[in-house]
């Protein structure tokens, strides 16, 4: 009797995370308070979705495509396909309602290993690529004004890349607080960037400026080309799912998490539309084709002496997606500490601030490394793939959990046939870009199954070396000495 009470109390705790009060403290312990609201929510989502997408992914959009009119047809799917997923993520988020997202799902669904390769790929592939790509816009952007006349040097760029993503690191080490205030302030900062965009594109279109929109159906319209269009469309989309990372910081999560879903996904895609509309209007073919900072194509067409407003106003768009990112992605890493997936040392928390200073400082140093390339788009192509894979594995644990685990709470439980036309949708955008670059998915995979060795000598070796197990709580010690950190829980976990 006790075995199973002691197996459904660990089910209960996957399920839901930590059961206690969330502002309960005693010696050698930390438990995280739910400090997140509504609006901070909504912030986190718009936040992490109007990032470098809506000022890069244009020219990514339109350069597969060539068509005016395809490319604001792309913009419109990628919404309803987001508003797809964030619906069965909002199933997901509110009967496992633990800080994770998509790792915290399989983990349930799937067992350790699954939900292992994963964190595996959050870690190495797609967590530090988005930081380094809206790093990299937001210094395109911030450089800009220096350098009107050409690009800005490529190292530049990148200094002030790494330069952004220190900064915010240390802030999110410093505060939850200080980073939820900058996440809101940029979260308004970008949207009225957005809104200006909108109205003068408005404007143009108005006093008769239609010419770009001629025949808008011509381009290409193979396979690959479509996909990679997607990717870029997608990419710009990407983020409405990372308030599930954070839902165990998020107060009265059942209500907050589809309010914050619906509020925000809708509003993205009509600005995101609408934008591009400006973008197509004002910017001609030739520009977009040749530009990858289109905003600043349209400042310069249209708001003359002030123009310098819009890269300022891109940046600091950016430098918000950048928080966002940053933000959840050390919470993911922290989680798959505490189910002793990661070392140890992720789960550590400053005793009075909360913040997981050891995950922040690794998920900066990998993002920084993956800025030894400045192409944008081949990070983009390079990590979309696995990313729509890894979202299907999530989609398909919502359908196994349906069946293993039906008495779950399911405060919201979407109608069957949006999880299965969601993932079909996502497997034809993971295979058509393989029909011309196969390459790259297998990359892909082969490095998410270098995962696995990891797991079965990291995580199912018990019997370790001594010298192994020390080496770790030596870092671990070191830690807890040089962050002020304490384990969430207070727990210590198993190497």
């Amino acid at each position: 009797m006790s075995d199973k009470n002691s197996q459904a109390s660990k089910e209960t705790k996957l399920v839901s995370g930590n059961s206690s009060d969330d502002s309960e403290k005693s010696d050698g312990k930390v438990v995280l308070e739910r400090k997140i609201t509504l609006l901070n929510g909504v912030t986190i989502i718009i936040g992490t979705i109007i990032g470098s997408g809506i000022f890069i992914s244009p020219t990514g959009v339109f350069v597969f495509t060539e068509s005016v009119g395809a490319s604001l047809a792309i913009w419109a799917t990628c919404g309803i396909l987001s508003t797809l997923g964030a619906l069965c993520y909002a199933e997901l988020g509110t009967c496992i309602t633990r800080s994770g997202g998509d790792y915290a799902y399989l983990l349930v669904a799937f067992g350790p290993l699954v939900a292992f390769l994963r964190l595996w790929i959050a870690l190495f592939i797609i967590r530090p690529t988005t930081q380094a790509i809206i790093a990299l816009t937001f210094a395109q952007y911030a450089a800009k004004p220096f350098f009107p006349d050409c690009q800005p040097p490529e190292i530049s760029v990148r200094l002030l890349a790494a330069l952004c993503l220190c900064l915010l690191t240390a802030i999110n080490c410093i505060s939850t607080n200080l980073a939820m205030k900058i996440q809101d302030i940029f979260t308004a900062a970008k949207l009225l960037a957005l809104i200006s965009i909108i109205l003068a594109g408005c404007y143009y279109m108005s006093i008769g400026h239609l010419e770009n929109f001629d025949d808008p159906w011509s381009g290409k319209y193979d396979a690959a080309s479509l996909g990679f269009a997607f990717y870029s469309g997608l990419f710009a989309f990407g983020g409405w799912n990372y308030l599930n990372f954070v839902t165990g910081e998020l107060q009265d999560p059942y209500k907050n998490l589809p309010r914050a879903i619906w509020i925000s996904i809708p509003m993205v895609t009509i600005i995101y539309v609408l934008v591009n509309l400006a973008y197509f209007a004002v910017v001609s073919r030739s520009e977009l084709l040749a530009s990858v900072a289109v905003a600043v194509n349209f400042g310069d067409r249209m708001f003359g002496p002030v123009s310098w407003l819009i890269p300022i106003f891109v940046a600091l768009s950016c430098f918000g997606g950048v928080n966002g990112v940053v933000f959840t992605s050390a919470r993911l890493f922290a989680t798959g500490a505490e189910e002793g997936h990661l070392p140890s040392f992720f789960s550590l928390v400053h005793h009075k601030q909360q913040t997981p200073i050891p995950s922040l400082i690794f998920s900066c140093i990998v993002s920084l490394i993956m800025l030894m390339s400045a192409d944008i788009f081949l990070l983009i192509n390079y990590f979309s793939q696995i990313l729509w894979l890894s979202v299907v594995a999530s989609i398909a644990a919502l359908l196994w959990l349906r069946k293993a685990k039906p008495d779950l709470p399911r405060p919201i439980k979407v109608n069957l046939a949006i999880p299965i036309i969601f993932i079909v949708l996502c497997v034809i955008l993971v295979m058509l870009p393989s029909l011309e670059a196969p390459m790259n998915l297998v990359y892909g995979i082969l490095i998410t199954l270098t995962g696995v060795p990891f797991y079965y000598l990291g995580i199912k070796w018990k019997n370790k070396p001594e010298f192994l197990g020390n080496s770790t709580k030596g870092f671990e010690r070191f830690c807890q000495l040089m962050f002020n950190t304490l384990f969430v829980d207070g727990e210590e976990k198993e190497n």
